[in-house]
């Protein structure tokens, strides 16, 4: 039952949002910083780290520790100072949460009930739910990391960087990459957040100034 659950959370179809966000590729590709497969692949493991520091030990601390959502959630709003990327945190991890009060009630109620009056960020939601369900800490790290990832390259495909094959064929290549992450952050805590894709950072912020988009950020 577990691994069925499992799959339901890492299906594409499963909608949590992210679909709608390009985690800044967007932006990157029409600066021209990401043209080719190797620059694609760099982004796509500058991202992964990302995720490993500034947002893994959040979804790690809230998975623990779940009665401190709502500190871990003013926490990383705090945190996240560009706009872009706190709205598209905001706004992923809403659509979890919504998703996850529709298809597991009685399971998600009180966390549902308690976010109505926060930010309900991304990694502290993840966590929260994810644990709720059931879902193991180390599981719930390697679901943010593999979703990460096929975000990124379901948004080459659909912004024409690379074909469908090219980043079915990334996304295993990236395997390594997540172990990689994962032996460095599993263990990071709030206190550990850290800033390591400035420049993703800083191009992703310029989103809404882009004369035309495709995705929200």
């Amino acid at each position: 039952m577990r691994e069925v659950l499992i799959w339901q959370l890492v299906d594409s179809a499963f909608p949590s949002g992210s679909f709608a966000h390009s985690f800044g590729l967007e932006a990157a590709w029409q600066a021209g910083e990401v043209t080719t497969d190797g620059e694609l692949q760099q982004f796509v493991s500058d991202s992964l780290w990302q995720t490993g520091k500034a947002m893994l030990p959040v979804t790690t601390a809230v998975h623990r520790s779940p009665e401190r959502l709502e500190e871990l959630d003013a926490l990383h709003d705090a945190f996240l100072s560009n706009a872009v990327a706190n709205r598209a945190s905001r706004v992923q991890g809403r659509a979890l949460l919504m998703t996850g009060a529709r298809v597991w009630p009685r399971e998600i109620a009180s966390i549902d009930a308690q976010c109505r009056t926060l930010c309900c960020h991304s990694a502290p939601v993840t966590g929260a739910v994810l644990a709720a369900l059931g879902v193991p800490l180390d599981v719930t790290q390697r679901i943010m990391l593999f979703v990460n990832v096929r975000g990124i390259l379901a948004a080459a495909v659909r912004l024409g960087i690379i074909g469908p094959y090219r980043a079915q064929r990334i996304q295993f290549e990236c395997t390594g990459d997540v172990e990689r992450v994962l032996h460095k952050c599993a263990d990071l805590t709030e206190e550990d957040l850290a800033q390591t894709a400035p420049i993703i950072d800083v191009l992703q912020s310029a989103h809404d100034r882009l004369y035309s988009r495709l995705f929200q950020s």
